[in-house]
């Protein structure tokens, strides 16, 4: 059971080094950043990434989705090939024809979108859309066969050009929102012409695809996009209400407060990216319920300490790492780390139905956490501004996962822990609620007083029994192998 633990933590951090790497960079150029950018530079900037994710979600049909689900069904390394094939090529087909268009309809696209029209600005954009849906796809291929070492590669690549061309770009050329998404996009689009020769074998030319997968792969996949674009939909309607409601300004201390989650989303993508090849190639139905169970569990652990360490010390970290026009971020801080530790949940019961193999229960739950996420930015931004948002998208988080989880809870039975669940969300809650609401929020004294809150939730966890007598037995027996060798 605990290989497959490490199997997912060692693949999850494979995967997300580059990212990792990238994001980090990111957090400790900011100074440099918002000394070069407006808050309404970098509020256009974040939005229209975040508008790249959501639309590449459309357009490749549900099949990166499907290609995972399906890869591990059939061991035969030529009906593999074929399988890999269809999904490439469909979905590179699909994506150079919708660029053309939105390549066409730049300027109205751009008038639409941000209400002023930036033709460069949109082409930008629809390069982005091209190369990160592509590079999706291609991402798909190394993880299903466990390319560790490729994927690696080819993030740190991306890294260090991203990070050269933004500089560039943003500090030297003076190009504002065009220079950070020209970095990134640019950058993008020379891994993915890297990873395009070198699967090239495996990548299908969209005029010989065969199409004896096709339609498998699309009765799964299709319907698993309006979920997705539902789900994901949180991360940008957030951002766009902000950004035409509110101001632009908003919207870029709210997408500061999401740079500054980095550690959450983090963990939350490493997992998305590690966990359904795992999931999905556990052959035994028992061994794979106790599994899902266990990483539910500890999953919760993990991420809620991230999200109050963020909670604790996030306002020393605004404060060295920002001017003062951006340190109002604090206010969504918390909430954003929040939702995207609950969204890592949402995974665990989206991959329950998947591996029965239906996926037509997705949608009516991400739909409903996007009506409940639009009713409460209506209700909660005006009073409480950039705040609000975030404990909209939290509230949305909450609602879908009761929906999904009342929606597939047959579909492939799992006995969470649900002692161990609450045990550790009261220890977690009590000790950041009233940290942030007793202890200073500024000098020396509140930062020691913080941390030494933060130390504090693995010794009362310890201290109230949480782990299990197997897994104090099996860390006993770990620390004593470790020390015998030392």
């Amino acid at each position: 059971m605990y290989d497959y633990f490490r199997r997912l933590a060692r693949t999850g951090a494979a995967y997300q080094v580059g990212e990792a790497l990238a994001k980090g960079v990111a957090v400790i150029l900011l100074p440099v950043y918002t000394r070069h950018l407006t808050t309404r530079d970098y509020g256009t900037a974040d939005l229209l990434l975040t508008l790249v994710i959501l639309v590449s979600i459309v357009i490749r049909l549900g099949l990166v989705e499907a290609f995972v689900r399906f890869y591990f069904d059939d061991a035969a390394p030529a009906a593999r090939e074929r399988l890999t094939k269809a999904a490439t090529g469909v979905v590179l087909a699909v994506t150079t024809l919708v660029a053309a268009l939105a390549a066409a309809l730049a300027g109205p696209l751009s008038e639409l979108v941000l209400g002023f029209r930036d033709t460069t600005l949109m082409l930008i954009t629809v390069l982005g859309l091209w190369s990160f849906t592509n590079l999706e796809m291609t991402y798909a291929v190394l993880r299903v066969d466990e390319r560790a070492g490729t994927f690696l590669r080819a993030s740190l690549v991306n890294v260090a050009l991203t990070i050269g061309l933004s500089v560039w770009l943003v500090v030297f050329e003076d190009e504002g929102a065009r220079g950070l998404l020209l970095g990134n996009f640019a950058a993008s689009t020379a891994v993915l012409l890297g990873l395009l020769w070198v699967l090239r074998a495996r990548i299908g030319l969209p005029h010989r695809i065969e199409r004896l997968h096709l339609p498998a792969l699309l009765r799964f996949g299709l319907p698993t996009v309006p979920a997705e674009v539902s789900v994901f939909a949180l991360n940008i309607v957030d951002r766009l209400y902000l950004y035409r409601v509110e101001s632009a300004g908003a919207a870029g201390l709210y997408s500061l407060a999401v740079k500054l989650a980095t550690v959450v989303i983090l963990v939350t993508r490493a997992f998305q990216y590690a966990w359904p090849p795992l999931a999905y190639s556990i052959r035994d139905d028992t061994e794979a319920r106790r599994f899902y169970a266990l990483v539910a569990t500890y999953y919760v652990v993990f991420t809620g300490l991230v999200v109050a360490a963020l909670t604790l010390l996030g306002r020393w970290a605004l404060r060295l790492l920002t001017t003062p026009e951006f340190h109002g971020a604090f206010e969504a801080m918390p909430w954003v780390a929040l939702g995207w530790a609950l969204y890592g949940l949402f995974l665990v019961l989206v991959v329950m139905a998947g591996r029965a193999k239906v996926t037509t229960r997705n949608f009516p739950a991400a739909a409903v956490g996007l009506v409940v996420n639009v009713v409460l930015l209506v209700v909660l931004v005006p009073p409480l501004g950039i705040a609000g948002a975030g404990l909209a998208l939290c509230g949305a988080y909450v609602v879908m996962l009761a929906v999904m989880f009342a929606l597939t809870r047959r579909l492939f039975a799992v006995d969470f822990e649900w002692g161990r669940l609450l045990h550790a969300v009261a220890v977690l809650s009590a000790v950041t609620v009233a940290g942030e609401l007793l202890l200073p929020t500024s000098g020396a004294d509140g930062l020691l007083a913080r941390t030494g809150a933060l130390l504090s939730i693995p010794v009362l966890l310890l201290l109230t029994r949480f782990p299990s007598a197997g897994e104090t037995a099996r860390a006993r027996a770990w620390f004593a192998a470790r020390r015998s060798r030392v």
